[in-house]
């Protein structure tokens, strides 16, 4: 049976939340009785990524380059459904989360996102912080890259995420496929569902200063995310 939706997972040394992330879809695919296709995208993972991966039945595709948009163009290019979801490897999705998505492509929705949450809250800046991405992503359209729907043949159309950028790619991303969307008659936004669950680790991994340092440095120069330099946030890892 051919699947609605594929789902697709860009994974670079995720062995430590990939196997939750799995397990979530495939749940999340049964109570919303949707037939996915999941497609794990390894980044040159040097864990055991690619083991848990197919473990959990996902199909692995290779994408050597480091750089996240390319990644989940990888993963668009291998997909079969004609519907595209892309879920961060931290995150976790429930079956409303599919069903809404599965039916706003069914009707007049080209793509969209969802609001998100994390899987602990450790104080009021973080709270304020996320509280602020949400109310800035609903009123601007802005899908969060842990959870972005689209259309396979307008993501196509769109050229895929810009690989001009190595972060922000998603932001790039909702504001054209808007404006497709509008072009088409279709409709691109945030959901009004219950927010997707991504973990809390760049809390653990890096101090509030350097929370800050990347949010100034975008504010005052917002293409900073041209830059590999500029964008070590998204490529670091503490040892």
């Amino acid at each position: 049976m051919r699947p609605a939706l594929s789902v697709i997972v860009p994974a670079w040394n995720e062995a430590d939340y990939l196997g939750d992330t799995l397990t979530a879809l495939k749940r999340a695919a049964e109570q919303a009785d949707i037939a996915i296709e999941t497609i794990v995208v390894d980044n040159a993972s040097t864990d055991a990524t690619r083991a848990i991966a197919l473990e959990h039945g996902a199909r692995v595709v290779d994408e050597s380059v480091r750089r996240i948009a390319r990644v989940r163009n990888t993963g668009g290019r291998a997909a079969k459904a004609p519907g595209l979801v892309f879920v961060d490897a931290d995150t976790r999705v429930e079956a409303v989360h599919l069903r809404a998505a599965h039916d706003a492509l069914d009707s007049d929705w080209a793509g969209g996102g969802a609001m998100i949450t994390f899987d602990r809250m450790d104080g009021a800046l973080q709270r304020l912080g996320l509280a602020g991405w949400n109310a800035l992503s609903r009123r601007l359209h802005l899908a969060a890259g842990c959870f972005v729907f689209v259309r396979a043949g307008l993501h196509t159309e769109l050229g895929g995420f810009s690989e001009k950028v190595y972060a922000g790619e998603e932001i790039d991303y909702s504001r054209r496929l808007r404006r497709l969307a509008r072009q088409r008659g279709l409709r691109f936004a945030v959901l009004d569902i219950p927010p997707v669950v991504s973990s809390a680790r760049k809390v653990d991994w890096f101090r509030p200063w350097q929370h800050a340092l990347v949010l100034f440095t975008f504010v005052l120069f917002p293409w900073a995310g041209r830059f590999r330099r500029l964008t070590w946030f998204w490529y670091r890892r503490p040892d």
